[in-house]
Protein backbone atom coordinates (compact mmCIF):
# COMPACT_ATOMS: atom_id res chain seq x y z
CA UNK A 1 0.00 0.00 0.00
CA UNK A 2 1.22 3.22 -1.07
CA UNK A 3 1.11 6.18 1.80
CA UNK A 4 -0.04 4.46 5.49
CA UNK A 5 -2.59 4.94 8.13
CA UNK A 6 -1.48 4.48 11.71
CA UNK A 7 -2.89 5.61 15.18
CA UNK A 8 -0.86 6.19 18.39
CA UNK A 9 -2.92 6.83 21.74
CA UNK A 10 -1.17 8.65 24.85
CA UNK A 11 -3.35 9.27 27.95
CA UNK A 12 -6.64 8.44 26.35
CA UNK A 13 -6.29 10.31 23.16
CA UNK A 14 -6.18 8.31 19.87
CA UNK A 15 -4.41 10.13 17.57
CA UNK A 16 -5.38 8.73 13.65
CA UNK A 17 -2.82 9.65 11.04
CA UNK A 18 -3.11 9.36 7.17
CA UNK A 19 -0.31 10.33 4.96
CA UNK A 20 0.03 9.62 0.39
CA UNK A 21 2.62 10.94 -1.43
CA UNK A 22 0.28 12.63 -3.62
CA UNK A 23 -1.12 15.62 -1.48
CA UNK A 24 -2.76 13.04 0.98
CA UNK A 25 -5.29 11.71 -1.73
CA UNK A 26 -7.20 8.51 -0.42
CA UNK A 27 -6.77 5.50 -3.16
CA UNK A 28 -9.10 2.56 -2.32
CA UNK A 29 -6.74 0.91 0.07
CA UNK A 30 -6.14 3.87 1.95
CA UNK A 31 -9.69 4.56 2.89
CA UNK A 32 -10.20 1.16 4.11
CA UNK A 33 -7.59 1.08 6.45
CA UNK A 34 -8.81 4.67 7.34
CA UNK A 35 -12.13 3.23 8.00
CA UNK A 36 -10.98 0.53 10.15
CA UNK A 37 -8.73 2.53 12.34
CA UNK A 38 -11.55 4.47 13.24
CA UNK A 39 -13.70 1.57 14.22
CA UNK A 40 -11.05 0.20 16.29
CA UNK A 41 -10.66 3.23 17.84
CA UNK A 42 -14.34 3.17 18.64
CA UNK A 43 -14.06 0.05 20.43
CA UNK A 44 -10.62 0.75 22.47
CA UNK A 45 -11.11 1.15 26.30
CA UNK A 46 -7.87 2.90 26.51
CA UNK A 47 -9.20 5.68 23.63
CA UNK A 48 -11.75 8.15 25.07
CA UNK A 49 -11.49 11.15 22.60
CA UNK A 50 -10.12 10.70 18.78
CA UNK A 51 -8.29 13.38 16.63
CA UNK A 52 -8.49 12.94 13.24
CA UNK A 53 -5.25 14.88 11.27
CA UNK A 54 -3.19 13.62 7.95
CA UNK A 55 0.79 14.04 7.82
CA UNK A 56 2.85 17.02 5.97
CA UNK A 57 2.36 20.68 5.67
CA UNK A 58 0.29 21.92 2.01
CA UNK A 59 -2.65 19.87 2.30
CA UNK A 60 -5.04 18.00 4.56
CA UNK A 61 -6.44 15.79 1.75
CA UNK A 62 -6.62 16.08 -1.68
CA UNK A 63 -9.88 13.80 -1.86
CA UNK A 64 -10.40 10.91 -4.45
CA UNK A 65 -7.03 9.37 -6.31
CA UNK A 66 -7.01 9.93 -9.83
CA UNK A 67 -4.98 6.88 -10.89
CA UNK A 68 -7.74 4.77 -9.29
CA UNK A 69 -10.36 6.90 -10.89
CA UNK A 70 -9.20 6.93 -14.23
CA UNK A 71 -8.53 2.96 -13.80
CA UNK A 72 -11.96 2.29 -12.89
CA UNK A 73 -13.56 -0.06 -15.66
CA UNK A 74 -17.41 -1.49 -14.63
CA UNK A 75 -19.79 -0.32 -12.45
CA UNK A 76 -18.71 -2.68 -9.66
CA UNK A 77 -15.53 -1.18 -9.75
CA UNK A 78 -16.90 2.33 -9.33
CA UNK A 79 -19.08 1.47 -6.75
CA UNK A 80 -16.55 -0.25 -4.57
CA UNK A 81 -14.26 2.58 -4.81
CA UNK A 82 -16.79 5.49 -4.50
CA UNK A 83 -17.97 3.47 -1.05
CA UNK A 84 -14.37 3.71 0.69
CA UNK A 85 -15.60 6.97 1.26
CA UNK A 86 -18.74 6.24 2.29
CA UNK A 87 -17.34 3.29 4.57
CA UNK A 88 -14.90 6.03 6.48
CA UNK A 89 -17.90 8.42 6.87
CA UNK A 90 -20.09 6.19 8.39
CA UNK A 91 -17.54 4.82 10.68
CA UNK A 92 -16.77 8.54 11.80
CA UNK A 93 -20.96 9.02 12.42
CA UNK A 94 -21.17 5.47 14.44
CA UNK A 95 -17.88 6.18 16.47
CA UNK A 96 -19.09 6.29 19.95
CA UNK A 97 -16.35 9.00 20.95
CA UNK A 98 -15.93 13.24 19.88
CA UNK A 99 -13.80 12.82 16.64
CA UNK A 100 -11.35 16.06 16.82
CA UNK A 101 -10.20 17.20 13.29
CA UNK A 102 -6.91 19.02 12.78
CA UNK A 103 -6.83 20.48 8.93
CA UNK A 104 -3.68 21.89 8.40
CA UNK A 105 -3.80 22.76 4.65
CA UNK A 106 -5.89 22.73 2.08
CA UNK A 107 -8.87 20.14 1.74
CA UNK A 108 -10.38 18.99 -1.53
CA UNK A 109 -13.35 16.76 -2.08
CA UNK A 110 -13.37 13.76 -0.09
CA UNK A 111 -11.28 15.88 2.25
CA UNK A 112 -13.90 18.39 2.51
CA UNK A 113 -16.30 15.23 3.48
CA UNK A 114 -13.48 14.22 6.46
CA UNK A 115 -13.64 17.72 7.38
CA UNK A 116 -17.18 17.41 7.54
CA UNK A 117 -17.94 14.42 9.53
CA UNK A 118 -15.64 14.73 12.37
CA UNK A 119 -17.12 16.45 15.81
CA UNK A 120 -15.44 19.74 15.70
CA UNK A 121 -12.75 20.58 13.03
CA UNK A 122 -9.58 23.21 14.09
CA UNK A 123 -7.89 24.35 10.87
CA UNK A 124 -5.46 26.92 10.33
CA UNK A 125 -5.87 30.15 7.79
CA UNK A 126 -4.16 27.88 5.00
CA UNK A 127 -6.74 25.55 5.09
CA UNK A 128 -9.24 26.81 1.90
CA UNK A 129 -11.52 24.23 0.80
CA UNK A 130 -12.75 22.82 -2.71
CA UNK A 131 -15.79 20.35 -4.13
CA UNK A 132 -14.19 19.97 -6.85
CA UNK A 133 -15.79 16.58 -8.16
CA UNK A 134 -18.36 18.50 -10.98
CA UNK A 135 -15.12 19.71 -12.57
CA UNK A 136 -14.19 16.46 -13.82
CA UNK A 137 -17.92 15.01 -14.29
CA UNK A 138 -18.88 13.77 -11.33
CA UNK A 139 -20.14 15.17 -8.42
CA UNK A 140 -19.93 15.27 -4.80
CA UNK A 141 -22.70 12.50 -4.09
CA UNK A 142 -21.33 10.48 -1.37
CA UNK A 143 -19.41 12.83 0.45
CA UNK A 144 -22.67 15.69 0.26
CA UNK A 145 -24.82 14.82 2.67
CA UNK A 146 -21.97 15.17 5.67
CA UNK A 147 -21.04 18.52 4.12
CA UNK A 148 -24.53 19.38 3.76
CA UNK A 149 -25.24 18.27 7.74
CA UNK A 150 -22.15 20.58 8.91
CA UNK A 151 -23.13 23.85 6.47
CA UNK A 152 -26.08 23.71 5.30
CA UNK A 153 -27.60 23.34 1.49
CA UNK A 154 -26.72 26.64 0.25
CA UNK A 155 -23.23 26.61 1.20
CA UNK A 156 -22.61 23.07 -0.18
CA UNK A 157 -24.62 23.76 -3.07
CA UNK A 158 -22.13 26.78 -3.90
CA UNK A 159 -19.13 24.68 -3.04
CA UNK A 160 -20.80 21.86 -5.37
CA UNK A 161 -21.48 24.35 -8.25
CA UNK A 162 -18.56 26.25 -7.94
CA UNK A 163 -16.44 23.03 -8.25
CA UNK A 164 -13.13 25.26 -9.71
CA UNK A 165 -13.46 27.88 -6.72
CA UNK A 166 -11.81 27.72 -3.76
CA UNK A 167 -13.25 28.96 -0.48
CA UNK A 168 -11.50 30.62 2.28
CA UNK A 169 -10.82 29.27 5.75
CA UNK A 170 -12.51 32.53 7.09
CA UNK A 171 -15.77 31.05 4.80
CA UNK A 172 -15.57 27.88 6.03
CA UNK A 173 -15.56 29.31 9.48
CA UNK A 174 -18.18 31.48 8.55
CA UNK A 175 -20.37 28.51 7.47
CA UNK A 176 -19.74 26.35 10.44
CA UNK A 177 -17.04 24.27 8.75
CA UNK A 178 -14.45 25.01 11.13
CA UNK A 179 -14.73 25.70 14.89
CA UNK A 180 -11.76 27.52 14.97
CA UNK A 181 -8.81 28.74 12.76
CA UNK A 182 -5.37 29.98 13.24
CA UNK A 183 -2.89 31.53 11.50
CA UNK A 184 0.39 29.25 12.97
CA UNK A 185 -0.29 25.34 12.93
CA UNK A 186 1.54 25.45 16.63
CA UNK A 187 -1.05 27.36 17.67
CA UNK A 188 -3.82 25.16 15.88
CA UNK A 189 -2.15 21.80 17.60
CA UNK A 190 -1.87 23.65 21.31
CA UNK A 191 -5.86 23.95 21.00
CA UNK A 192 -5.98 20.41 20.08
CA UNK A 193 -4.24 18.98 22.64
CA UNK A 194 -5.97 20.82 25.08
CA UNK A 195 -9.61 19.90 23.65
CA UNK A 196 -8.39 16.04 23.56
CA UNK A 197 -6.71 16.45 27.03
CA UNK A 198 -10.56 17.77 28.22
CA UNK A 199 -12.29 15.60 26.93
CA UNK A 200 -10.32 11.88 27.50
CA UNK A 201 -11.37 13.72 30.95
CA UNK A 202 -14.75 14.00 30.55
CA UNK A 203 -17.32 11.41 30.98
CA UNK A 204 -17.24 9.02 28.32
CA UNK A 205 -21.35 7.63 28.83
CA UNK A 206 -21.90 11.06 28.20
CA UNK A 207 -19.81 12.30 25.48
CA UNK A 208 -21.02 8.97 23.72
CA UNK A 209 -25.00 10.16 24.32
CA UNK A 210 -24.11 13.49 22.81
CA UNK A 211 -22.58 12.14 20.17
CA UNK A 212 -25.63 10.30 19.31
CA UNK A 213 -27.74 13.37 19.67
CA UNK A 214 -25.64 15.11 17.41
CA UNK A 215 -26.25 12.74 14.59
CA UNK A 216 -29.25 12.09 15.30
CA UNK A 217 -31.36 11.45 11.63
CA UNK A 218 -28.60 9.81 9.88
CA UNK A 219 -29.49 6.62 10.68
CA UNK A 220 -30.20 5.60 7.29
CA UNK A 221 -26.49 6.59 5.79
CA UNK A 222 -25.54 3.46 5.62
CA UNK A 223 -28.35 2.65 2.62
CA UNK A 224 -28.15 7.00 1.28
CA UNK A 225 -24.35 6.96 0.86
CA UNK A 226 -24.27 3.33 -0.89
CA UNK A 227 -26.89 4.80 -3.52
CA UNK A 228 -24.68 7.77 -3.79
CA UNK A 229 -21.43 6.15 -4.20
CA UNK A 230 -23.37 3.98 -7.15
CA UNK A 231 -23.98 7.23 -8.90
CA UNK A 232 -20.68 8.36 -8.70
CA UNK A 233 -19.45 4.93 -9.83
CA UNK A 234 -21.83 5.12 -13.12
CA UNK A 235 -20.60 8.97 -13.82
CA UNK A 236 -16.84 7.75 -13.63
CA UNK A 237 -17.09 5.39 -16.47
CA UNK A 238 -18.67 8.21 -19.40
CA UNK A 239 -16.26 9.28 -21.91
CA UNK A 240 -17.13 12.88 -20.98
CA UNK A 241 -15.95 12.28 -16.95
CA UNK A 242 -12.48 10.15 -18.61
CA UNK A 243 -11.60 13.02 -20.56
CA UNK A 244 -12.01 15.18 -18.04
CA UNK A 245 -10.05 13.58 -15.48
CA UNK A 246 -7.14 13.06 -17.94
CA UNK A 247 -7.35 16.48 -18.94
CA UNK A 248 -6.84 17.82 -15.17
CA UNK A 249 -4.10 15.49 -14.64
CA UNK A 250 -2.64 16.81 -17.48
CA UNK A 251 -2.19 20.28 -16.03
Amino acid sequence: MEGHVHTTVSEGVGTISFFHPQSNSLPGDLLRALAGEVRRAGSDDAIRVVVLRSEGEKTFCAGASFDELIAIRDLEDGKRFFSGFAEVINAMRTCPKFIIGRVQGKAVGGGVGLASSVDYCFATTRSSVKLSELAVGIGPFVVGPAVERKVGVSAMSQMAIHATEWHSAQWALEKGLYAEIFDRTEDMDASVHALATRLAASNPDAMRELKAVFWQGTEHWDTLLTERAAISGRLVLSTFTRNAIEAFKGK
